[in-house]
């Protein structure tokens, strides 16, 4: 299957890959024998996350899966010769889609200066942690450990 894979592959541009292209690290949805979709992310390793949330391109149906595109379907041979049948149904995240484009803007947009950003959403009556300015104890007041 690799030998064939090589064999009759396209080289493209990383820039130019389509997003419905199933690549490495690529989150995809997919059905086996018309069964129900299954999710997995293509790694190149085994796993280190959540048992089931990856598939290893050093498996038939991982390799198999590489380079296809999003409704393609393909035949694979497994070793003890019994075919089976997998269809890209979506491929939900792509890196190098990903790389182009955050919510509509390019990479560079999106870079932040400092590469932190400080969100801050509290009701208007609450001061950020550290903020002493304004508050005060009342004689009802707890003054917890460390008046102690």
């Amino acid at each position: 299957m690799l030998e064939h894979k090589l064999s009759n592959a396209d080289i493209v541009q990383i820039d130019v890959v389509e997003p419905d292209i199933v690549t490495l690290n690529s989150r995809v949805v997919f059905c086996i024998d018309g069964g129900p979709a299954e999710t997995r992310t293509l790694v190149q390793n085994e796993v280190r996350g959540p048992v089931g949330s990856s598939l290893s391109i050093a498996t038939r149906r991982g390799l198999c899966m590489l380079g296809m595109a999003q409704g393609q379907t393909a035949m694979i041979e497994q070793a003890d010769g019994r075919q089976e049948s997998i269809l890209i149904k979506a491929v939900l995240y792509q890196p190098e889609a990903a790389r182009h484009t955050v919510k509509g803007k390019s990479v560079a947009e999106v870079r932040r200066p400092h590469g932190l950003t400080l969100v801050y959403s509290a009701a208007a009556d609450r001061r950020p942690l550290g903020e002493t300015a304004g508050m005060r104890q009342t004689e009802d007041d707890d003054p917890g450990p460390s008046a102690a």
